[in-house]
Order: structure tokens, then sequence, then C-alpha cells
């Protein structure tokens, strides 16, 4: 398998990776992080789809998608801290006041695990924001040891996985997911 990462601009393929199996849904397509609260919330259904899309009108890529030949098989969700959530988070906290970039969500599709999408995603997303002219890239992983992450908080990545790619912890958090602390975790492009 040949992964291949690339900036999210077909917005069909956002919505196959983080778009909710029921269209009606309130939650996913990746925007907890991205638009305030009150806003996430209220939205429905194919709202929710719309509000992607014109993400994706004014800002261009929102992340960045892995294929495997043709077949979309992954997503990270990558932009700018100020951009996101993570810009007045308070148990998240700011290292310093560069511009930085911020990498928050991970989806594997169902028989692409465990072949290293994960890795080629947060390297695509490292390549994008430098791109982009990010100054560093931030992201806010689970601190596991070697325990398992549930599957379904496994979307933040773990600290391993940044390791692995080359981040830094930076900073210790006030938040926790599934049990274990986040940890920021940087690198510099």
């Amino acid at each position: 398998m040949t992964i291949e990462v690339r900036p999210a601009t077909v917005f069909a393929d956002v919505a196959t990776m983080v778009g909710p199996k029921n269209p009606q849904s309130s939650v996913c397509f990746c925007l907890s992080y991205r638009i305030p609260s009150k806003e996430a919330t209220a939205l429905r259904g194919p709202e929710r789809a719309e509000r992607v899309q014109r993400l994706m009108a004014e800002e261009g890529p929102i992340g960045v998608l892995a294929y495997d030949g043709d077949e979309v098989v992954g997503w990270a969700a990558v932009a700018p801290r100020t951009r996101t959530h993570f810009a007045t988070f308070r148990k998240i906290p700011h290292v310093d006041d560069q511009d930085v970039w911020s990498l928050w969500c991970f989806r594997v599709r169902p028989g692409h695990r465990k072949k290293g999408v994960m890795h080629a995603l947060i390297d695509g997303a490292v390549d994008f924001a430098r791109e982009q002219g990010a100054p560093a890239l931030e992201g806010y992983p689970v601190d596991n040891g070697d325990e398992r992450v549930d599957l379904t908080m496994a979307y933040v990545g773990t600290r391993r996985l940044f390791e692995r790619a080359g981040f830094t912890k930076a900073a210790d958090t006030e938040s926790v997911l599934s049990g274990f602390p986040r940890v920021l975790m940087r690198r510099d492009l």
C-alpha cells in the first residue's frame, strides 16, 4: 500500500472521512474545535456539511487527506491555531506568541488501520503547515504510556505517535481525555 497525503480540497472525500453515518446527526464533520461551541451545538444534519463547505470555500484546505490510490483512507485536521478553539481553550496553554498551527484530529477508515496511515497523515500535516508558512506545529495527544486508548478517543493521537514524527513535549495541559492526560507536543518547522 502506497499512501499519498494531499490537502483536503475535495468536499466529498472530507465527508467520507468525517461526515456522520446518519446525515441528520448533530456531531462530527470535525467542527467541535473549528467553530464556536454554541454554533457547533446548534448545527444539525445537513447544516453541518454546509458549514464545512463554507469553511473550505473561505479558507481552502481545512486539513489533509490520505489516499491509497484513488481511495480516501485517512484524515487529519490541521489549521492555524488562531482559527481553532485552541486559541482560547484554557486547559491547553500557549507556549509562546508564535502564530503556530494546530493538529488535533485523525481518522483512519476501517480496513486501513495498522498500515502506517496515521504516520503518513502526521507527516503530511507537517508538510502542509510548512508549505503554508507555519513556524511550528502543535498537537494535543493523550499521554497513555503503554496503555490502550479506546478507539473512539484515539482521534487526538498519542504522545508516541507525535514523538516518532519529530515532535517534542512542550508543556503539560489540564485537559484529560478518556482518563489520560493530554500533552502539548510541538515541532518547529
